[in-house]
């Protein structure tokens, strides 16, 4: 027996790309607003057949090509001297240089956050550098995003893939980032060519992957920071 309303595309619902997720479920939050009924006996559980699950089907890495692929770090940049509640870019810009294209070109920064010691925290996970948000709309709907690299998010913790990137061709990772915790701090970036270990990003030269770090210090003293005339637009210093 089929199930009533809409289907559900459950290969991009267990996607580990969080962006085609989100777009995956946009027809469902519509469906939500204009025909909640269909919604619901869409996801009854009495269609046992449709039961959303992401451990079967193919392997995720499947399709990914067990290769190495050779990849230069153009340039990488994150200001080592700042401030509290100052804003910075942390901006890591790769090229492609094999003769083939890389199947899903990905960066992971790690040091973001920094683990907290007081005894009873429920999470003690907390951020050094909050990536600032943009609103955005998304399926017609206002929603904050991160100000990471766009379309680029993945279900793995502190990676972004961008996806293929052909030969000779350059693609800019940028994250808008805000210090909230001061004092010394170390970020590490590591490249890799996907997302399942089988294409693997290597130097031009064909030493291992790409890898850096940054070092820099975090200031107490917050930035001089005003209201342009535009009652908008937030500058650096005063009048």
């Amino acid at each position: 027996m089929a199930c009533p309303g809409p289907s559900l595309p459950i290969s991009m619902l267990c996607s580990p790309d969080l962006e085609a997720r989100r777009k995956a479920l946009t027809g469902l939050r519509q469906t939500a607003r204009s025909r909640p009924s269909l919604l619901l006996a869409a996801l009854a559980l009495s269609c046992a057949g449709a039961v959303i699950g992401c451990g079967g089907g193919a392997r995720q890495d499947a399709n990914e090509p067990d290769a190495n692929f050779p990849v230069e770090v153009v340039s990488a940049t994150f200001p080592a001297k700042q401030q509290l509640a100052q804003t910075s870019r942390l901006v890591i810009t790769v090229e492609n240089t094999g003769k083939e294209a890389v199947p899903n070109l990905a960066v992971t920064v790690n040091g973001l956050d920094y683990r907290a010691t007081q005894p009873g925290l429920s999470d003690p996970e907390r951020p050094r550098f909050a990536i600032n948000g943009v609103p955005r709309e998304i399926g017609g709907f206002p929603e904050a995003k991160d100000a990471a690299p766009l379309g680029c998010d993945t279900a793995y913790v502190n990676t972004w893939a961008c996806g293929r990137l052909k030969p000779g061709v350059e693609k800019t990772f940028v994250w808008k980032v805000t210090a909230v915790k001061a004092g010394p701090y170390k970020v590490s970036w590591r490249v890799a060519a996907g997302l399942n270990g089988k294409a693997k990003a290597v130097a031009a030269g064909g030493g291992p992957a790409p890898t850096g770090t940054f070092s820099g210090t975090v200031s107490r003293a917050a930035p001089e920071v005003r209201v342009a005339d535009d009652g908008k637009t937030v500058v650096t210093g005063t009048r």
